[in-house]
């Protein structure tokens, strides 16, 4: 089968090889699904780098094969959850080895959940890892409820327009932060309010929000500390994860805590649900061919993103 390997991480796009690989065989519990489409996340770009969750990638010899987000056809099952010829989609053994650059991936069978038929792949795959990482920040770790008051940085990137989406979804009074030429689509996706992140004065803005979600870090951990409420809560979710974010919060009386999103398939339903009842719709940015995977990383590298970019097979 056609398969994308990584030479040698910490280069660029280069790294990237096109090559000929055994089709993988699947255990009990596993799926084999025939890739249709595969979506590109900044950590797919920082694995490929050596940085991101390169770390949870090494333990295996042989070729590396990057990605986790994919949705296809199942070609044979090893599990009564999925029968051969069902659409599936999810984020497949994250944060270890996805291994879905490729026209075939053995997944486990608990980590996919069915695609809505009204749902293309290609919106499927988008879906995956920044739908994971925005249930689990919001819905599963700070429950947020009706009527809390929630700032969401990077609206406009790929956790940030789905996250806006979700909290919309939870009632929530949303703010999204984006450049100034993207506010339009941050406010159409149901946020509240916009700030445009550049040059803002954020020493001056009051403690208003019950929770951040911070996908930027650096210096933005400590200006979304200054504006969470005492009581409050602020999740961090970048490549770049420390536990200053929880010491800082804590002397203002903020709960902190960092998050890397992990492979549930119960999560997965819960994303198609919404998903299929156009509650949440992620934004395809770019779609690339499978031959085009290296202008889809320096798409992805470039930080100029809105939404999602996605690799078709």
């Amino acid at each position: 089968m056609k398969a994308i390997t990584l030479k040698t991480p910490g280069g660029g796009v280069e790294q990237l090889s096109y090559v000929e690989v055994e089709k993988p065989n699947i255990q009990d519990g596993e799926i084999l699904i025939k890739v249709k489409a595969i979506s590109i996340n900044p950590v797919d770009v920082k694995s490929r780098t050596g940085h991101g969750v390169f770390n949870h990638t090494k333990v295996e010899e042989g070729p590396l094969i990057l990605g986790w987000d994919i949705s296809g056809i199942v070609e044979e099952s090893k599990s009564p959850l999925f029968r051969i010829g069902d659409e599936v989609f999810g984020m497949v053994n994250f944060p270890g080895l996805g291994k879905t650059y490729a026209e075939y991936v053995a997944a486990p069978a608990n980590q996919v959940t069915l695609k809505p038929e009204n749902i293309s792949h290609e919106e499927a795959a988008a879906g995956s890892l920044v739908g994971l990482t925005a249930w689990q920040a919001l819905v599963t770790d700070a429950h947020i409820q009706k009527g809390q008051k929630v700032l969401i940085h990077a609206a406009a990137g790929g956790v940030g327009h789905i996250a806006v989406q979700i909290a919309k979804y939870l009632g929530a009074t949303v703010i999204g932060t984006s450049s100034a030429k993207n506010r339009e689509f941050v406010l159409g996706l149901g946020a509240d309010g916009h700030i445009d992140y550049h040059n803002y004065d954020w020493t001056n803005h009051p403690r208003e929000f019950d929770f951040v979600l911070d996908t930027i870090g650096g210096d933005n951990i400590d200006n979304s500390l200054n504006v969470t409420k005492e009581g409050g809560s602020i999740i961090s979710i970048p490549s770049g994860l420390n536990k200053s974010v929880v010491e800082k919060a804590k002397l203002k009386g903020v709960k902190g805590s960092f998050i890397l999103a992990h492979s549930d398939g119960e999560n997965m339903k819960d994303i198609a649900n919404l998903m299929k009842k156009g509650i949440i719709k992620p934004h395809i940015f770019h779609v690339y061919p499978f031959t085009e995977m290296a202008q889809a990383h320096l798409q992805v590298e470039s930080g100029r993103t809105v939404g999602k970019v996605v690799v078709v097979l």
